[in-house]
């Protein structure tokens, strides 16, 4: 695919760019309702291992919506699993505060019709379509029982959401009386909606900084959540699906799949992407194994092409500045430094650029972070810097 010769910046042509391509959807075969390619992802989370275990126990767990709809559908994934999953007595509702519930809003959600399901071990499942209001940037209460013991659970480590665990059968409950809270999500992967307006989803990928570490639980101010505010209120409708896992890294496991391991499942998967914006993962990359700067361009390439192949278009963030954290040196300086001036080279191959480095350092010491955008680790933005981020994504 043909570079568009421009940064996000320049937005007015990428949005041309975008609106030739055509979105990919995933759906449930053999489930009646709306046809797949109306589904577009307004939530998302990216599924990790862990070794925590449910049983007999109520999840109750609070999603932020990028965007509204008129139907509804969650995605549950048993990717890490090591057994059958057994799910049953699941419900979504308006989330009123804390545990609790607006009453009238609670639906019982089915999958093939009935009211649970068994997800092989790697497997995910999909739940039927069902008519529900669902409003843009608010948020929704999904509650699912675990009727046996699930092994180890998938999980999305951080949350930044206070979710909730109860005793029992107690899906439909309006409060969680006693129920303790957990900073993760399980087994919650996704949630779509139906939304004629719907341009399509944007995807998020990437590691810490995308994931929202140094903003606050339950703020939602992860600059995935600042951007689908800013598009909403331009008046743009377009999912935005927040695929960051703090510690991720471009080319090896560790912190969840690699990159280029996940890529299929956590972009090219998601109901209705039409982009994605690959973030920060080869920082990690860079602080740990510290591979060749040729290494990480290579890996971007090949991102980029499965991309391409799709008909999706890939936004490249330039890396943000890292001097002051431990491990740093002129090596790793260097190495960042040629891997931005690949970003933003002409051939690169990237549809456009989110310069997350210019939009965070400090002019007068490029290789740090704005003193007013840093969280005090050199690592990872503020809020404040977390917007600037956002705000460099310019449709």
């Amino acid at each position: 695919m043909k570079r568009a010769h421009l940064t996000l910046a320049a937005g007015v042509a990428v949005a041309a760019l975008l609106a030739t391509q055509q979105s990919a959807s995933a759906g449930s075969a053999g489930v009646a309702g709306p046809a797949a390619d109306t589904w577009t992802g307004t939530w998302s989370a990216s599924p990790q291992s862990s070794g925590d275990t449910f049983d007999n126990q109520t999840l109750r767990q609070i999603v932020h919506t990028s965007i509204s709809g008129t139907s509804v559908r969650i995605r549950l994934s048993n990717a890490f699993g090591s057994g059958p999953l057994t799910v049953d007595d699941v419900h979504v509702a308006q989330r009123a505060s804390g545990s609790s519930v607006v009453p009238s809003s609670d639906h019982a959600l089915t999958f093939g019709g009935q009211s649970g399901t068994v997800i092989a071990p790697g497997a995910s499942a999909v739940s039927d379509p069902l008519s529900f209001s669902v409003g843009a940037g608010t948020d929704l209460a999904v509650s699912l029982h675990l009727p046996t013991t699930t092994g180890p659970a998938t999980t999305h480590q951080t949350g930044l959401q206070d979710n909730y665990v109860a005793t029992g059968d107690v899906s439909g409950d309006t409060d969680l009386t006693g129920a303790r809270t957990t900073g993760s999500y399980y087994f919650l992967s996704g949630v779509d909606v139906v939304n004629p307006a719907a341009e399509g989803a944007v995807v998020a990928l990437g590691a810490s900084i995308t994931d929202g570490v140094a903003s606050g639980s339950n703020s939602n101010r992860r600059w995935p959540d600042d951007l689908a505010s800013k598009l909403n209120a331009s008046g743009r409708t377009v999912g935005v699906l927040n695929q960051g896992i703090s510690g991720n890294q471009l080319l090896k496991d560790g912190a969840g799949q690699s990159a280029l391991n996940r890529f299929d499942r956590d972009v090219l998967d998601q109901p209705g992407v039409r982009w994605v914006i690959f973030s920060d993962d080869p920082i990690n990359d860079l602080t740990s194994a510290a591979p060749g700067s040729d290494q990480l361009i290579d890996g971007l390439k090949q991102l980029i092409s499965r991309a391409h192949a799709r008909g999706i278009t890939f936004l490249c963030s330039t890396l943000t500045p890292v001097e002051g954290t431990n491990g740093w040196n002129a090596d790793l300086e260097t190495k960042r430094a040629t891997v931005n001036a690949f970003i933003r080279g002409a051939d690169s191959g990237c549809d456009g650029v989110v310069d997350q480095d210019t939009a965070t350092h400090d002019p007068a010491h490029p290789t740090r972070y704005r003193t007013d955008l840093d969280s005090g680790d050199h690592l990872h933005p503020n809020e404040k810097g977390l917007q600037a981020i956002a705000d460099a994504v310019d449709f």
